[in-house]
């Protein structure tokens, strides 16, 4: 596939190699001489397209100054059928290189030709990575961080998939431990306070007291009647979570699967514990000498593993920890399932603890050599409307669900703006998300792509279709605000790249916001139904290019493309 950006940077190589050889050849430079350097895209666009340091890198070694070598470089480059018009020398020593019109005309080519395909790469080929996320405890509906977790990870296993990784996503559903504990203690409250009175049991404090557990407890009276009041605590508890796990964990997956995300696997806690796969996990460690017990309970030595304090494994009344959960989850990623790579996308609050657990899992006996655990660490969200904080409160049952959030704004609006830097924090303006003018991010780029739909459909009508590429002459693309967006659509194979390198999906909503104000300032400045017919048609291919690539960005994020507004 196509990376544009990526190809001139090695040309630049190649051409700067050449003619260092000849200058080798005419005695200007030693014998066998080399040059190796970088080649960047210069901030400003006066300093050319691309700059190469090359001359400064190999002052050194040719023991000669970097201006001189600029110029001998210069003196034997041939340009030549090659993606560049020129290359100047400018200050001490870097050489500043313009593509030509060869290199625009392969770019509208590379788009049209990959149609929806533009913007993958083979960079990760044959590596299997898993991106775990979302992972909320199936004790009441989605949340506001669960709806931002989600579009990152989703966005996050899009753009590794785009570069080549064989990409897996999965669910880590928590229906073991202390929070299913609570879960059920709480629905038994609420039973119990429906058959016999508010008063008849104190709801835990620390209990969910939203109207889901109600709901659940009203649907088990209408199925059952009260058959549970004969029953032993321990009994109704285990029945009830039996029945509202299930329930909430199907409707966790419609959720997702409205906010446009999909599973490969939903991972459940409990086979871990079945399959005895937390004991083998811990028994590793202690046989490996990581362990020693203090008042009942099992540590694990993390401060030998270079973390800053030890962890519990297993409680004095035998129960294992989360740590230890999530120990042998890990391993079974790797160990069992065969991943080269696991990217976790936690909340901020989870920090010190992935600090803590990349440090435990390179004890060796886990296996996990060559292995490599990342995390993606998101900051919170606070939701704005008219000025004022809205609550997003789980357990208390004043929340705004993921679901409310998508009824109120729509998947678009939603996945747009929660895929946001996941480093800072988001102030999500619900009213900013519904408006329907240029300063809302996500209407400005789908208006953009309508715009281009409307324009295209309004000139096929009159007679004007869009033509391929090679039936246009791509050279009369010439006006600043031409360039300016072909070198914009070059760039979306290496935005792709780059976020999946720095786990940063937002870089995705960046490309596509500059994207669309490229085409308006293009729009506005150059004429397409009334310019000469040759410049006509190349302005309806590059019109045809932009569109494509809006919709491949918008996709990438998860969000559509219309057609019209």
């Amino acid at each position: 596939m196509a990376n544009l950006i990526e190809n001139a940077r090695r040309q630049i190589n190649e051409l700067l190699n050449d003619a260092c050889r000849r200058a080798a050849a005419a005695g200007l430079f030693p014998e066998g001489a080399e040059l190796h350097g970088s080649v960047e895209i210069p901030k400003d666009a006066r300093n050319g397209d691309y700059a190469a340091n090359h001359a400064m890198a190999g002052a050194k070694a040719l023991r000669m100054p970097p201006r001189k070598i600029a110029e001998i470089l210069t003196e034997n480059l041939s340009l030549e059928d090659s993606y560049f018009a020129s290359a100047e020398i400018a200050g001490p020593g870097f050489l500043n290189f313009r593509v030509s019109e060869k290199w625009y005309a392969a770019v509208l080519a590379a788009v049209e030709a990959e149609g929806a395909d533009y913007g993958r790469a083979e960079q990760r080929t044959g590596e299997r990575v898993m991106v775990e996320f979302v992972s909320a405890n199936p004790t009441g509906p989605m949340t506001i961080g669960n709806a931002r977790g989600g579009v990152l990870g989703d966005t996050l296993a899009t753009v590794l998939d785009m570069s080549g990784a064989d990409v897996y996503r999965e669910f880590y559903v928590n229906d073991a431990g202390n929070q299913v504990d609570k879960f059920g203690r709480s629905i038994e409250a609420r039973y119990l306070q429906l058959l016999l009175g508010e008063n008849a049991v104190e709801f835990p404090e620390d209990g969910y007291h939203g109207e889901d557990i109600r709901a659940l407890a009203q649907e088990i009276i209408d199925r059952d009647g009260d058959k549970y009041l004969s029953m032993s605590g321990e009994e109704r508890r285990l029945a009830f979570e039996n029945y509202g796990l299930p329930k909430n964990i199907a409707l966790m997956r419609e959720h997702l699967e409205r906010y446009g995300i999909r599973f490969d696997n939903w991972f459940l806690e409990s086979s871990l514990h079945e399959s005895g796969y937390v004991a083998e996990t811990v028994a590793l460690l202690t046989e490996g000498g990581h362990t020693y017990e203090k008042d009942g309970a099992l540590w694990l030595r993390n401060t030998a593993l270079g973390a800053e304090k030890d962890e519990v494994l297993r409680r004095s009344n035998g129960f294992y920890t989360y740590y230890a959960v999530d120990l042998a989850y890990h391993r079974n990623k790797f160990v069992e399932r065969g991943f080269d790579r696991v990217i976790d996308v936690w909340g901020a609050d989870h920090h010190g603890h992935a600090i803590r657990f990349a440090k435990s899992m390179t004890a060796p006996e886990l296996g996990l050599q060559g292995r490599r655990l990342d995390f993606l660490i998101m900051q919170m969200v606070r939701l704005v409307r008219d000025g004022e904080t809205v609550k997003v409160s789980k357990r208390s049952g004043k929340a705004l669900t993921l679901n409310d959030l998508l009824d109120e704004i729509g998947v678009d609006a939603c996945r747009f703006f929660f895929n946001a830097k996941p480093e800072t924090h988001l102030e999500f303006d619900l009213d900013l998300a519904v408006r329907q003018d240029s300063e809302n991010p996500v209407y400005y780029v789908q208006y953009a792509h309508a715009r281009i739909c409307s324009l295209l459909a309004m000139l096929a009508a009159e007679g004007f279709p869009v033509p391929a590429v090679r039936d246009t002459d791509v050279s009369l693309l010439s006006s600043a605000q031409e360039l300016e967006l072909i070198k914009q659509l070059a760039a979306f194979t290496e935005e792709i790249q780059l976020a999946a390198r720095d786990y940063d999906p937002s870089r995705i909503n960046r490309y596509a916001i500059e994207l669309a104000a490229r085409f308006h300032r293009f729009y506005n400045a150059c004429r397409i139904r009334e310019a000469e017919p040759a410049v006509r048609d190349a302005r309806l291919a590059l019109c045809a290019a932009c569109r494509s690539v809006i919709a491949a960005a918008l996709a990438v994020i998860g969000v559509s493309a219309p057609e019209k507004m």
